[in-house]
């Protein structure tokens, strides 16, 4: 079934079966609610805009995520020289993401261990562990949305396993 990004019923078809994917990607680079629908939102509003033509569903989803995927590692790089010069001129944010109790910090504490161990990665195999493990995409669809080999998609996500292990001093890493 051809898909026209313009066409506001097929529009319509595509956010509600891709945008919790997309949103999905977006979090997990972000690592924040808002910011991700607001990606995701940019996006789509793209997707409408230009009223391209894909072949199939699965075309128009992998172009999106390749958007989404794009406008969430620039955020991220723009909010990292933001941060980078807050903390040049001496004034840092001192946000509490913990909430009470000591199991939640602890889930808390290893989540954040586990984000800035991804964030330490290469961006080859920060994304393909990005798509993997929190977008639930299988190695084809990874493949796709990276215009690499599945082999090769394989490779990068067996790496980023291996350099998160070494990162976090674990043995078999399970990304939360």
């Amino acid at each position: 079934m051809e898909i026209r990004s313009g066409d506001d019923a097929v529009f319509r078809q595509v956010y509600k079966q891709v945008f919790p994917l997309v949103m999905r990607v977006a979090y997990h680079v972000t690592f924040n609610a808002d910011i991700a629908e607001d990606i995701c939102q940019d996006a789509f509003i793209r997707f409408y805009d230009k009223d391209m033509t894909f072949p199939s569903l699965d075309d128009a989803k992998f172009w999106l995520i390749r958007v989404v995927k794009n406008l969430a590692i620039n955020h991220v790089k723009r909010k990292a020289n933001e941060v980078a010069k807050m903390e040049k001129i001496g004034r840092t944010p001192t946000d509490n993401p913990f909430g009470d109790g000591a199991r939640e910090l602890l889930l808390n504490e290893s989540k954040v261990a586990v984000r800035r161990a991804v964030a330490q990665l290469p961006e080859i195999y920060r994304t393909a562990i990005v798509l993997r493990e929190y977008a639930d995409l299988d190695y084809q669809q990874i493949a796709k949305v990276l215009k690499i080999s599945e082999s090769n998609v394989k490779v990068r996500v067996h790496r980023a396993r291996k350099e998160l292990e070494v990162i976090l001093g674990r043995e078999d890493v399970n990304v939360p």
